[in-house]
């Protein structure tokens, strides 16, 4: 009890704790001993607490006979110590499933397919339960991208980068690259890889909202395919992004909403962090009359900084010496001399909070 309750950091016991109330035992010997094991094994006491509190039964478990070799397993193969554990702490229920008739052949699989145990590693990381999904599926679907034309290059890509798009059963992933198809992507280009991910991603009612947040602004249904064509996170966005940021496009900075299916991706920029510092910028040029408002506005949101500063901010730092200052945030527009219903569009006279530049 002493190992249980004293040695190991509180946040581990408390969770422990926590957990022995839900999966029941009556002696702390074999939590103790898997903890122990663990720790001996160079996981943190964060990832710990992480791996008890989303698998409770791992308490239970032997830690000779079943959570060693394992262990010892991913060892053997070159894993290390610190990626086993982010894999287990994002799945910790790898650790129920059949060394020999599971996580052996599903490693060996895979291996086979992307070639080094570092991107079994990478694909691992990101996706976990691809060890657990059953390789028959994996295979099949494998199989099915081939007979649609999709090269081994971008099957491995997918197995790395997007291992979940493998996933679903075969019947249903059969559908999604029909519908992908019908889309108009072509399957042998990394943008259907994008596409595929998000179809994978997003169930039906999910998406049915989506679609909803969009119409609401106006968008057609060639307008929506038209921006998930060329930037299919469109439609992985969540639906308060997606109605935060067309709101300050289209009421705040006042544009076509043409500007948004045309670089869609600009939805998926950080709004404080990007957007607003760049528009304040924009709009504070526009006028002053030293830019005019057009499409191309949504391009320049995606400049890289180098180029936005060179060409937007020191290249008019006489006419606005400021500019900087506003940019990154140390002026706000009321001290440039602006006040803020002069520069952002606002049908009901109410300033957003998120909008407010007063320091």
């Amino acid at each position: 009890m002493a190992l249980f309750y004293n040695q190991l950091l509180w946040p581990i016991t408390r969770v422990a704790i926590s957990a022995s109330k839900k999966v029941g035992f009556e002696s702390s010997d074999k939590p103790d001993s898997v903890l122990t094991l663990f720790k001996n094994h160079g996981f943190t006491d964060a990832q710990i607490s992480s791996i008890i509190g989303r698998f409770p039964s791992v308490l239970v478990s032997s830690p000779t006979k079943n959570l060693l070799p394992k262990l010892e397993f991913f060892h053997s193969q070159g894993v290390s110590s610190p990626n086993i554990a982010k894999i287990l702490c994002k799945e910790p229920s790898v650790l129920s499933s059949s060394l020999e008739n599971q996580i052996i052949p599903a490693f060996n699989f895979l291996k086979s397919l992307v070639g080094t145990v570092e991107n079994v590693v990478l694909g691992l990381k990101r996706e976990p339960r691809l060890i657990r999904c059953g390789i028959q599926i994996v295979s099949r679907n494998i199989a099915i991208l081939r007979e649609n034309g999709v090269p081994d290059s971008e099957i491995v890509i997918l197995l790395i980068n997007f291992p979940s798009t493998m996933m679903p059963k075969n019947d249903r992933f059969k559908q999604i690259l029909e519908e992908i198809k019908q889309m108009g992507f072509n399957l042998s280009k990394h943008m259907f890889m994008r596409a595929l991910f998000v179809f994978t991603s997003v169930n039906r009612s999910t998406w049915k909202l989506k679609l909803e947040a969009y119409r609401s602004w106006g968008f057609s249904e060639n307008e929506i395919l038209m921006a998930f064509r060329r930037y299919p996170n469109f439609m992985a966005l969540s639906e308060k992004r997606i109605m935060r940021h067309i709101d300050f496009f289209l009421n705040k900075m006042g544009w076509e909403r043409a500007v948004i299916f045309t670089y869609p991706d600009i939805l998926g920029l950080s709004l404080e962090k990007r957007i607003l510092p760049r528009c304040s910028v924009f709009r504070v040029l526009i006028l002053k009359g030293l830019m005019k408002k057009d499409r191309q506005m949504g391009y320049l949101l995606k400049e890289s900084e180098k180029l936005f500063l060179e060409k937007f901010v020191t290249k008019y730092e006489k006419e606005v010496p400021q500019l900087l200052d506003l940019y990154k945030g140390n002026i706000s527009l009321l001290e440039l001399g602006y006040g803020t219903q002069e520069v952002w569009k606002e049908p009901t006279g109410k300033i957003p909070k998120f909008l407010k530049f007063d320091k």
